[in-house]
This record gives structure tokens, C-alpha cells and sequence, in this order.
């Protein structure tokens, strides 16, 4: 990726700080667009692989779930792949669960 990540530091525990990777919306659609086709795969795991491709402990789960939100408005990624259409999220996004199931239907 060409992009340059932003990390910065927040506290984590009572004494100890962790980096927290603030991915953009490009960064988010890249990894959906890796996620195997026709099943959902957890957005936990595409944070952490974000984490660790830029170096950080930890990936902003707010900010990747607004991201979220904005691809599915936009269809730029297949964001149903990784959102599961029984989860309350599944309603905040364009076309809500049936929409998400229909698209995982639609890739097997």
C-alpha cells in the first residue's frame, strides 16, 4: 500500500499504552477485498491483520466499523463478507442483512 498509516499511542491498563492503528477507508476496502468469496469471516480478524501489516497493537474497531458503513453506501469493497447478516451491525448497513445474505448467496 501506498498509503502512510496513522498510529498513535492510548493508554491501555493503568500504567501501559499501546499504538492504535487508525486505518483509512482505502486500507479497509484492500483487506475486504481479500476475504474469501461467499462466506463471512470475522471483522476481529481483519483488524488484527491490519495491526500487524503496519506494525500496531491494536486496529480502532470504531473507526473500521464507519468504514464500513461508507463502503457499503458506496459498494467500492464487498463488505459482506465480513458481516454477519444476524449481528445488530448488519442493520446499520446499505441494504441491511438481506441484502448481505443475498450477497453472500450470489458468490457460492
Amino acid at each position: 500500500m501506498s498509503e502512510k498509516p496513522v498510529i498513535e499511542p492510548r493508554r491501555k491498563g493503568r500504567s501501559g499504552t499501546q499504538s492504535m492503528l487508525i486505518p483509512s477507508e482505502r486500507m479497509v476496502a484492500d483487506k475486504l477485498k481479500t476475504a474469501p468469496a461467499g462466506q463471512v469471516s470475522d471483522l476481529g480478524g481483519l483488524r488484527r491483520a491490519l495491526a500487524e501489516e503496519f506494525g500496531s497493537d491494536a486496529c480502532c474497531p470504531v473507526t473500521v466499523q464507519r468504514h464500513m458503513v461508507a463502503i457499503a453506501e458506496k459498494g467500492s469493497a464487498p463488505y459482506w463478507r465480513m458481516v454477519d447478516p444476524d449481528r445488530p451491525f448488519a442493520k446499520r448497513l446499505s441494504g441491511g442483512p438481506e441484502a448481505i445474505r443475498r450477497h453472500l448467496r450470489d458468490e457460492r
